[in-house]
């Protein structure tokens, strides 16, 4: 399995990192452990993570400071790759922040507390028609700001994240996609015709919630599932690490971002980029039953 991928023109190791969980209970507030968070961050990097994924309202604020005061000077090489398009509210709920004005405010936020001149890539966090009040962005406006600040050099790739594929099309015809970023899964693969589409345009796939959402118990249904438990028997691994390897041989182009606040469980989650599936697990993984995206 080759180990490589590449965001756009970079580069990267396909095991990233996604540092959403460094953050404490609901994404809300600093972590109970700022030690045990800044260690994993240090660790990923040791262990040649180059591709560390955040957003300013994780926390809000908390996760890019804690990124910045640890690992700031940055690494040649390290991609920090942010997303706009959200805010919180004060009990933390997730809103939409999609003016043009929002997503500029948002890419210069990251720019400042992550103390860079210039993000290697921002998402476009896209919510649809999710109910709330606030009207809709057209795509173009959005993306056309973007476009923007990547001509101003604030930027250098854009992505898209939670999209169907008709915004994923939309977005292909206004400019350069590097990525699409949504929910994915072995326990969720709802998202398969937009996963086909980046294969097939050559885009990069990152999924979010690769164990399967922990708002609907994920991980511990992939430990409960037969299937999953064999073939990680089979292999002397972990049900989490059939997950990720099942993720990695759906196509190169798939690039993780497994998210944790333990050095243990970046470790184990690391360590599946080398555990390499036969066409029997595969077959067997494929008849995996879904539980779905309750975020979706």
């Amino acid at each position: 399995m080759t180990q490589h991928s590449f965001l756009g023109d970079k580069r990267v190791n396909r095991m990233g990192f996604g540092a959403m969980q460094l953050a404490g209970p609901g994404v809300l507030g600093p972590p109970r452990d700022p030690d045990a968070a800044r260690a994993v961050l240090r660790r990923a990097v040791e262990l040649g993570v180059d591709h560390v994924d955040t957003a300013q309202f994780y926390g809000p604020d908390v996760v890019n400071d804690l990124i910045r005061e640890t690992l700031h000077p940055y690494p040649d090489g390290l991609r920090l790759v942010t997303k706009v398009g959200a805010r919180r509210d004060d009990v933390g709920a997730w809103l939409p922040a999609q003016t043009p004005a929002e997503l500029r405010a948002g890419v210069e936020d990251n720019l400042r507390s992550l103390g860079v001149e210039r993000m290697d890539l921002v998402n476009l966090r896209l919510h649809g028609d999710d109910g709330a009040d606030t009207p809709q962005v057209p795509i173009a406006e959005q993306l056309g700001e973007l476009a923007d600040l990547r001509q101003e050099g604030k930027l250098d790739l854009i992505g898209v994240s939670t999209v169907t594929l008709d915004e994923l099309d939309q977005a292909l015809a206004l400019t350069d996609v590097a990525c699409v970023q949504n929910a994915y899964s072995i326990l969720d693969r709802t998202g398969e015709d937009v996963l086909q589409r980046c294969i097939e345009a050559g885009i990069a796939f990152v999924p979010y919630f690769p164990l399967g959402s922990a708002f609907n118990g994920g991980p511990t249904k992939l430990a409960a599932d037969p299937r999953i438990s064999a073939v990680a028997e089979k292999h002397g691994a972990t049900a989490t690490q059939v997950a990720l390897a099942w993720l990695l041989a759906r196509d190169e182009r798939v690039l993780l971002i497994a998210g944790t606040s333990s050095v243990a469980h970046l470790e184990e989650n690391l360590a599946a980029a080398d555990l390499v599936l036969d066409a029997d697990d595969l077959e067997a993984l494929g008849q995996v039953q879904e539980v779905g995206n309750p975020m979706g």
